[in-house]
């Protein structure tokens, strides 16, 4: 079996492109790698990228020098988790207070994680996680 590292990207498709670039700037610091009237890529740690496509604008395939990337889209609400330590999660929740996001929901898992879940401008549910939630974290 060829081995794979980890995932690179996750998408999320959003309404305002600009509105959700800002968000997750001014909530989670990420900086922008690229961005155009299509999608916008956030660094998010050096390790992977949050890709923020404006919904419908990548239906048919983008041609760019290197070749074609294949169209894209997706609706509704997604889910996206990001995994902090047990330590910072007093912190996030006032880092989310002060953004006035309100936390939906606080689980505490039976292994002994606990997440926090709120949501961005387009309602996708975000989730900070602690070790504990599943067996491989």
């Amino acid at each position: 079996m060829p081995q794979i590292k980890r995932i690179l990207e996750a998408a999320l498709y959003v309404e305002d492109l600009e509105l959700a670039r800002s968000f997750y700037q001014k909530v989670f610091e990420f900086e922008t790698l690229f961005s155009d009237q299509r999608l916008c890529a956030l660094n998010v740690l050096n390790q992977q990228v949050l890709l923020l496509f404006l919904r419908g604008a990548s239906t048919v395939a983008t041609v760019i020098p290197g070749g074609v990337i294949p169209p894209t889209d997706g609706d509704g609400q997604q889910h996206l988790a990001f995994a902090i330590d047990l330590s910072e999660l007093p912190r996030w929740e006032s880092r989310l207070g002060e953004n006035n996001l309100k936390i939906e929901s606080k689980v505490r898992w039976t292994r002994g994680g606990t997440s926090i879940y709120f949501r961005d401008p387009d309602g996708h549910l975000l989730e900070l996680a602690t070790p504990g939630l599943w067996s491989i974290y």
